[in-house]
């Protein structure tokens, strides 16, 4: 009997155990639902334009205010401002995102800022459209959208982007830090990435301005492979490529340098082959014909310094007629038939052509 009394006790303590995993299983009292969620409602704005101050851009533009969106259970929500240029918010752009809350104040750089992205152009008015978007969690899970309300904007334009010289014994101007000292070249895509590629003088060196006319901040290297940066005062950074020694054997070269990750590569450019052209022009809408000089020291690099260019496009023309062009606005990479390069503000622009990579450079003098 005690041995069947004990295989019965095992059997029947592997039942409980079975029973209390299954019935673990089937409890779903922690599964969190929701409803089908109601949309907020975004509140009518109390004015039909707004004309953005350049000045003051800190200063408070619009305020949203929404009533929000109920999700059937307590959790907080995320609010997701959202402009377009158009009521069906074909290319959306978030101009910023709030949790819990039902109402946002916008400063004026925030409301050109959007207007920008949306594709508005500067000293025009346009309709902005403006929703707030509903969603839940770290993943912003069951988005649900306000109606949508616009306005009247006239933005300004804010030139966003940084631009860089360079100096040195291995390049045009020498060690002189205004001597129209050739750009970088910035990327279309990237804004933190910049080209420089043509002919280095031999055993020479250089370095990275921002500014035409001053020392700080610079940019070196003191590894050969990493960025240094003096934004004033203290220790200067060595010289590109290598830190010191020895410079560079002469020739050509593309020098790539990415400023959000520090670091930069210099490499050997095979520029056998590449004629350049007898002459080249700045034509287009935006400008009366205006002739560019190549450099002197690298016939591979035009340039053109103070040329008043107004709202429309441009393109790179040959003396034998080729048109040489993009379709992004100050900087990218012009093909010989590759449409005209717009110019989306007015202002006086030092301009610069590479024929050896079609990279160009439009830098606006005043914005």
């Amino acid at each position: 009997m005690m041995k069947h009394l004990k295989q019965f006790s095992a059997v029947s303590i592997i039942g409980l155990v079975m029973l209390f995993f299954t019935t673990s299983c089937d409890d779903t009292t922690d599964t969190f639902h929701i409803s089908t969620p109601t949309a907020p409602v975004l509140a009518e704005l109390n004015f039909t334009q707004i004309e953005l101050d350049p000045v003051n851009t800190s200063n408070p533009a619009l305020t949203l205010n929404w009533a929000e969106s109920d999700y059937g259970q307590q959790t907080a929500v995320n609010y997701s401002i959202q402009f377009a240029n158009d009521d069906a918010f074909t290319n959306p752009v978030v101009a910023a995102t709030i949790t819990g809350q039902s109402a946002l104040t916008l400063s004026v750089s925030e409301i050109n800022a959007a207007a920008g992205n949306a594709g508005l152009n500067p000293f025009e008015w346009a309709t902005l459209f403006t929703r707030v978007v509903a969603s839940i969690g770290t993943q912003q899970s069951e988005p649900v959208a306000s109606n949508v309300i616009n306005f009247q904007v006239y933005p300004f334009f804010n030139y966003v982007f940084n631009d860089y010289y360079m100096v040195g014994d291995a390049t045009a101007p020498g060690w002189n830090n205004n001597n129209n000292n050739p750009p970088l070249f910035r990327d279309e895509n990237n804004s933190s990435v910049y080209y420089y590629t043509g002919r280095f003088s031999d055993n020479g060196h250089f370095k990275v301005l921002q500014t035409k006319g001053l020392w700080q901040p610079q940019w070196g290297t003191d590894d050969g492979s990493t960025v240094g940066v003096n934004p004033g005062g203290g220790t200067d950074p060595e010289r590109f490529p290598y830190g010191g020694g020895d410079g560079i054997p002469e020739g050509f070269y593309t020098f790539t340098i990415n400023f959000a990750s520090n670091t930069f590569t210099f490499e050997p450019f095979d520029a056998t082959g590449i004629t350049s052209p007898a002459s080249l022009s700045v034509q287009g809408s935006s400008v009366e014909t205006t002739t560019m000089t190549a450099l002197a020291f690298d016939g591979h690099i035009w340039f053109a310094n103070s040329v008043h260019l107004t709202p429309g496009d441009v393109s790179f023309v040959t003396g034998s007629g080729d048109s040489w062009g993009s379709t992004t606005s100050f900087s990218g990479v012009a093909t010989n038939g590759g449409g005209a390069i717009p110019v989306v503000v007015e202002d006086d622009y030092d301009i610069w052509f590479n024929d050896l990579t079609g990279r160009y450079i439009l830098i606006p003098l005043n914005l």
